[in-house]
């Protein structure tokens, strides 16, 4: 049987791979269920076996990618602890924030004491991720029910909150050209008294997740 060991693999990279994968349908999910864009623009796809939405929308689409492919090289380094989906009334002020709070077990918890590492069957060790990535899709499929209508012509951005080491050296990594990292607006980033609702959280051996949303009490703009 295959076997996947953190001494022969780079754990960081397939983690990094596996959300931003995740990632990618989990923030289209949320600006068709939270009625971001017209319903109009996405098609009905299959991902972790369920039916999802995914925008048709080359410039949404095109930005998404964009932004994971800059946020992998921070989980690849266990350098990024939360990533944010803001939802913005048109004031630009939040009324929904989905925040994807995200962990990998520290060096010394994935090996044995002794120098023989852990050898995880592959096929049993990813199915296991996808089957808990499925509960969080279906958890966001559904979160319009625990949550308000939000205020028409809203709009959106993602936040990457990093660990104090990786802060300091983002500013030298451009990983796409032209598509720099900013810092976050203050207004972005808190929300005053907000309503938390969490969602879902997942525990696995590589990586452990925690999915809870943050609403604004009141959104009428």
């Amino acid at each position: 049987m295959t076997t996947l060991t953190r001494q022969d693999l780079n754990f960081g990279q397939v983690v990094a791979d596996i959300l931003c994968e995740f990632l990618e349908v989990a923030i289209h999910l949320i600006l068709y269920v939270r009625e971001v864009y017209p319903s109009g623009i996405f098609q009905k796809r299959k991902k972790y076996n369920v039916p999802v939405q995914m925008s048709c929308h080359p410039e949404l689409n095109q930005y998404i990618h964009d932004t994971l492919h800059c946020v992998k090289p921070l989980i690849e380094k266990n350098d990024a602890e939360k990533v944010v989906v803001v939802i913005m009334d048109k004031e630009h002020h939040p009324v929904e924030r989905f925040v994807f709070e995200i962990s990998q077990p520290p060096l010394l918890s994935i090996r044995h004491p002794r120098p023989t590492p852990i050898r995880i069957p592959s096929d049993t060790l990813l199915s296991h991720v996808e089957q808990l990535l499925r509960a969080v899709i279906l958890k966001i499929s559904v979160c319009d029910a625990v949550l308000e209508n939000n205020p028409p012509g809203c709009t959106f951005t993602v936040l990457v909150h990093t660990r104090e080491a990786a802060t300091r050296n983002m500013e030298k990594v451009q990983v796409i050209k032209d598509f720099p990292w900013i810092v976050a607006d203050e207004q972005e980033v808190h929300m005053q008294e907000p309503r938390l609702i969490p969602l879902k959280t997942m525990t696995s051996d590589i990586v452990k997740m925690q999915l809870y949303v943050e609403e604004r009490a009141q959104k009428a703009s």
